[in-house]
């Protein structure tokens, strides 16, 4: 703990990303989504009552996004022609534990990462907000994507690392402890409510 920094809540945001039902049924059986889900609810609400600012990303699509997706893209191409994770589909909302708030930043994205395909840095700059603590589904996804992304446009970053999940535990394990902590600090959430000062 001594060598991560307190977090200054009124510049600290803390990303909630593709907490969506049909991301979480992605999960392996036994991982206990729904733990996870509960793990990010006491995220939001520490962050929130220490007067922090909350930032709610998705992917959903709309009838022009799956168009404007070329068959070269491994990724969304499937997507696109399957014609799934349209943005008033039920499964492509936020989780109902996790609703989003007057005040609340919420952007809706068509590629991995939370900055590529949204105004979300820039809603960001507008609070001050120069810290980011990053949760969500899944870590070789979103949290790869928008930790690299963020991390290049220097925000200074935490990711919760039992506040991410991902299909792969093998590719989860290794980024957690191999590739994020050269541009992130890591930490849980208990220790993400004693660095804002919660006790």
């Amino acid at each position: 703990m001594s060598t991560v920094p307190a977090l200054d809540p009124t510049h600290t945001a803390l990303l909630v990303m593709d907490c969506q039902p049909a991301i979480l049924a992605l999960l392996p059986e036994g991982g206990d989504g729904e733990a996870l889900i509960g793990r990010v609810e006491g995220a939001i609400a520490d962050v929130r009552g220490n007067g922090g600012t909350i930032a709610y990303v998705r992917v959903g699509f709309t009838e022009a996004d799956w168009d404007a997706i070329p068959a070269t893209n491994k990724s969304f191409a499937p997507l696109a022609q399957h014609r799934v994770m349209h943005h008033e589909d039920p499964a492509a909302a936020i989780h109902e534990r996790l609703t989003p708030q007057d005040g609340d930043i919420l952007v809706r994205k068509i590629r991995y990462s939370g900055m590529s395909t949204t105004d979300l840095d820039q809603q960001l700059r507008e609070r001050g907000i120069t810290t980011l603590v990053v949760s969500g589904i899944s870590t070789s996804g979103v949290v790869l994507s928008t930790v690299i992304d963020a991390a290049d446009r220097d925000y200074q970053l935490y990711v919760l690392s039992d506040g991410v999940a991902d299909p792969d535990t093998e590719v989860h394990n290794i980024l957690l402890h191999q590739v994020f902590p050269s541009r992130a600090h890591i930490i849980d959430t208990a220790e993400l409510h004693a660095l804002l000062g919660a006790d």
